[in-house]
């Protein structure tokens, strides 16, 4: 055991904990950010993903050591109101089925919009490569990070983030769960 010095979200954090554990079971175990997700433990589905110094990681496979002095960011400290472009794209476009996913999605596109503001089909891939959707909703998270970096030309934001009245009631943490799995407002299912 040893006591790691970490900086999450903003706020330092001192954990007593065996160095070679995986910042996943660090957030979720040691310090109760369970917005982070454990999928597969092999870092090959996306669903642990954080943000280091704003570079995407996956945290299963990320020795708490080895973070160091590094800034961790996670889905919980995105934003503390859902004002994030993403957050607010993804309601908007109904990204949520499940939700499981959605937390490492939503890191793994930030990451990308912070480098690359406007990105293309071909950016958008790259970066969401290995960020697995077991309800196959590609096809919104493509169309959301769109909207979220402001690529639809001659769009309002207005028109980009129609008012909604759910998203005040909405907490950082409600983004990371089920709360959003409805899939539209009229409690349909579809892609």
């Amino acid at each position: 055991m040893a006591a790691i010095q970490l900086v999450i979200n903003n706020r330092p954090h001192e954990v007593e904990i065996a160095p070679d554990t995986p910042l996943l079971w660090v957030l979720r175990d040691k310090l109760n950010m369970t917005g982070t997700k454990y999928g597969c433990g092999m870092g090959l589905c996306g669903a642990c993903t954080v943000h280091l110094d704003g570079e995407a990681v996956r945290s299963c496979q990320t020795p708490v050591s080895s973070v160091g002095a590094k800034k961790i960011t996670t889905i919980e400290g995105l934003s503390a109101d859902n004002s994030h472009p993403l957050q607010r794209a993804w309601i908007v476009e109904q990204v949520p089925q499940c939700g499981y996913c959605q937390p490492g999605q939503i890191m793994s596109a930030a990451a990308l919009l912070a480098k690359t503001p406007k990105p293309s089909e071909d950016q958008i891939d790259h970066a969401m490569e290995g960020n697995l959707c077991r309800c196959g909703m590609y096809g919104r998270i493509r169309k959301a990070i769109h909207r979220a970096s402001g690529s639809h030309e001659g769009v309002s934001h207005a028109q980009l983030f129609p008012a909604s009245p759910s998203l005040e009631n909405l907490s950082p943490a409600s983004l990371s769960s089920a709360n959003l799995s409805s899939g539209s407002p009229s409690g349909k299912r579809g892609a």
